[in-house]
């Protein structure tokens, strides 16, 4: 479990996380939610059941649920896949967080943790965010939480039938303290007024050198 002052990440378990998750992931606009996601938006309760059984026992990629602090539920699901620790390299993938938590403390917290626990808990090197070149908002977001851009992998995958571009971030355990302050001092709830918005953007903070 990886605790922080937003958001609680905590191993994949139908029991415990089913039936919020499966809220959190069929909301109106559920389909451009998961349009780039490997798996769909799932039609039933019944699909979304097979789904989380299967990804709840899988060791790469390892999946947790993201549980927003503020109201205790289950709001987001996200995993750490492509795990090599003779290289010492991790990435962050397969990422849905919900309208509940989109764009807020909680999702920047989610992807400040894994960062944490891959480089000060495991002492690896590497960190990696990688989407569909499509996929403008995950690009924005990448760029966002300090990760370098290293290039575009050009019809690399095929993913739900469709050819896929495929675009590499990572961050580096160089870089790392340097991150790991912009994010903390981004997250303090003195970066935050009365009405919950931001005083300073955690984009000038990662960009800062």
């Amino acid at each position: 479990v990886l605790d922080g002052r937003y958001c609680r990440l905590e191993p994949l378990d139908p029991a415990r996380h089913g039936d919020e998750l499966y809220r959190a992931s069929t909301p109106s606009d559920a389909a451009a939610r998961f349009l780039y996601l490997p798996v769909g938006a799932h039609a039933t309760r019944a699909d979304f059941d097979q789904w989380i059984a299967s990804r709840s026992t899988s060791a790469d990629p390892m999946y947790f649920a993201v549980i927003d602090k503020r109201s205790g539920r289950v709001e987001g699901r996200q995993s750490l896949m492509r795990i090599d620790p003779a290289n010492q390299c991790i990435e962050i993938g397969d990422i849905y967080w919900g309208p509940a938590i989109s764009q807020s403390q909680v999702t920047t917290e989610a992807n400040f943790l894994f960062a944490r626990y891959a480089f000060d808990a495991l002492g690896y090197r590497r960190f990696e965010w990688k989407c569909n070149a499509l996929n403008m908002p995950s690009r924005r977001a990448a760029e966002r939480f300090g990760f370098t851009y290293e290039g575009l992998f050009r019809r690399a995958t095929i993913v739900r039938g469709r050819s896929r571009d495929t675009t590499w971030f990572s961050m580096i355990g160089d870089e790392w303290p340097r991150l790991k302050s912009a994010y903390e001092r981004w997250l303090d709830p003195s970066n935050f007024d009365a009405e919950g918005r931001q005083r300073q953007k955690l984009g000038d903070l990662t960009r800062a050198r």
